[in-house]
């Protein structure tokens, strides 16, 4: 039996809550847990096969992992997550490094995938992708202090460009009563900001109870004892509705930052995408949150060189930028998948998509650094997250700032927790973070 394991989490938070599964499973079998791939009897590389980039890193860490066996201790290495669920006939016969595979619909099957490695077999575990959202428990790894909670698996957007519902399956909410246990469980463990992600968390319920549950799901989250904030991910535009908007605006734990990928604004593009709802309908949703809810810090994503888009239309994208100024964007150049309706579409050439990603880019640059500037001189709540050697600081996020995707905030002070919230003071803007020093 491989008694040492070592787990390499890659992508998105909704395949690391899976890796936290994993090794908790791993953990209850009696498995110890390793952070250096160094040390470990076997290695589980959790991949992301979401774009070309995603893609190139999985095989890469699979590659690296696998010099482990001529150099270390390692006597196996499987590989889990959306490469193999993609790629399952090709992973096996061009990396013979790998001793076995576990699909996205089998990760519950982490402990089989290592016995069957060990009894000499290969493990090839592609569960149904359908099933019911996993309610295994986790061991958390993110923090101090906060927590990401996934409320569903799969997607039913069916959006032109992506993979994800081959992948990943059709839409699946979990139970509204597993999800605040889960929650109430991470509160008495120390977590203070739940992160709420999905796919899509506006369809939460659509499937279980015949409508959209966002809502009342969040209403509930707000009661539970020890959550301080409750952030939203990834928000189709067209679910927004009034009620959403007025749990948003009246709740005080929901921080006021929506994340809401809408990719592009043309409406020629957003066809062509299966987006639904037009440019037009975008911007009414944004002027509409902004006057519902004041102080909004709007996040979205956005892709350069998609099908259909001519300099008119990046020209148009362009110019809505300019106006809506979204104060946080991740912009990125169209990848062309396998299997999805966008591939066999004419579309910009590579050098195109990526010149026009980093135009983007510069552009939005300038919005947020506009934005941090309009901070200067205020006080903000603070969730203290470690301290900083080289710096000789602190560094936290404040409600602005989402967890490897926005910046951070640092700040002077002595006596301070990791995981606790304090006011700071900010005084300086620097390359897209803020700087300041504790006001109490």
């Amino acid at each position: 039996m491989s008694k040492t394991v070592g787990l390499i989490s890659l992508g998105c938070a909704k395949n690391l809550i899976n890796s936290e599964q994993m090794l908790c499973l791993l953990k209850e079998a009696g498995y110890t847990i390793t952070d250096d791939p160094a040390e470990a009897d076997a290695l589980i590389i959790n991949t992301c096969a979401f774009i070309d980039s995603a893609k190139s890193e999985a095989i890469d860490n699979i590659l690296e992992c696998a010099e482990l066996k001529k150099t270390g201790k390692l006597k196996t290495l499987l590989v889990a997550g959306c490469l193999p669920q993609r790629y399952k006939e090709e992973l096996l016969e061009e990396l013979p490094e790998v001793d076995g595979i576990l699909g996205t619909g089998s990760f519950d099957e982490v402990v089989t995938a290592l016995e069957q490695a060990d009894a000499g077999e290969t493990p090839l575990l592609l569960g149904d992708l359908n099933a019911p959202v996993s309610e295994a428990g986790r061991i958390v790894s993110t923090g101090p202090g906060w927590a990401y909670l996934k409320i569903a698996e799969g997607c039913d957007n069916r959006c032109a460009f992506c993979v994800i519902p081959s992948i990943r399956g059709r839409y699946r909410s979990r139970p509204m009563e597993r999800i605040l246990e889960e929650a109430k469980g991470l509160a008495a463990g120390g977590v203070k900001e739940l992160l709420v992600v999905a796919q899509d968390i506006t369809r939460y319920g659509l499937d279980l109870y015949g409508k959209p549950r966002l809502a009342k799901l969040v209403r509930e989250l707000c009661r539970i004892e020890g959550i301080h904030w409750i952030r939203l991910h990834y928000l189709y535009p067209d679910l927004i509705d009034d009620e959403l908007i007025r749990t948003v605006a009246e709740e005080e734990k929901v921080v006021k930052y929506l994340d809401i990928p809408i990719q592009h604004i043309n409406d020629g593009i957003l066809k062509r995408m299966h987006r639904r709802g037009s440019g037009a309908d975008l911007e009414a949703l944004l002027t509409r949150l902004r006057e519902q809810i004041p102080g909004l810090v709007i996040r979205t994503s956005l892709i350069t060189g998609l099908p259909g888009e001519g300099v008119e239309e990046f020209g148009q994208l362009c110019d809505f930028l300019r106006r809506a100024k979204l104060e946080r964007a991740g912009v990125f150049p169209y990848s062309p998948e396998e299997g999805t309706p966008a591939f066999s579409m004419e579309r910009p050439d590579t050098e195109t998509a990526e010149r026009r990603c980093d135009l983007i880019t510069e552009l939005q640059s300038r919005i947020m650094d506009e934005f941090n500037e309009s901070r200067i001189g205020t006080v903000q709540e603070v969730l203290a997250e470690g301290f900083d050697v080289v710096a000789e600081c602190w560094y936290g996020r404040s409600y602005a700032d989402s967890p490897d995707v926005d910046g951070k905030v640092f700040f002077t002070g002595k006596n301070v927790q990791p995981g606790s919230f304090v006011r700071v003071r900010i005084t300086e803007t620097l390359d897209g973070d803020l700087v300041g020093e504790l006001a109490d």
